[in-house]
């Protein structure tokens, strides 16, 4: 696992924790993982790791998950348009 900090403009920011809001079986890191995935497999990266990642993120069920995973955390609602990884 990587962990970054990224500035993401405001309106991203925005349309991210509205997304999640309205999604409650999505969270920050689903949203990030799929993005980028899907990025890169639109973008010639050929990868089966990276389109099961893909894949995995998009058809993700609210009701699956691994008992070993905790629930990470939420978008902040705060002001900036700082993402901490």
């Amino acid at each position: 696992m990587v962990s970054f900090r990224a500035d993401v403009p405001e309106a991203l920011l925005t349309s991210m924790a509205q997304f999640i809001d309205a999604h409650p079986n999505w969270d920050q890191y689903r949203l990030i993982q799929a993005a980028l995935a899907g990025f890169l497999v639109q973008n010639g990266v050929q990868s089966r790791a990276v389109t099961r990642c893909y894949v995995a993120n998009m058809f993700q069920r609210a009701a699956e998950g691994r008992p070993d995973q905790t629930a990470p955390a939420r978008l902040p609602r705060s002001s900036a348009s700082t993402i901490p990884w």
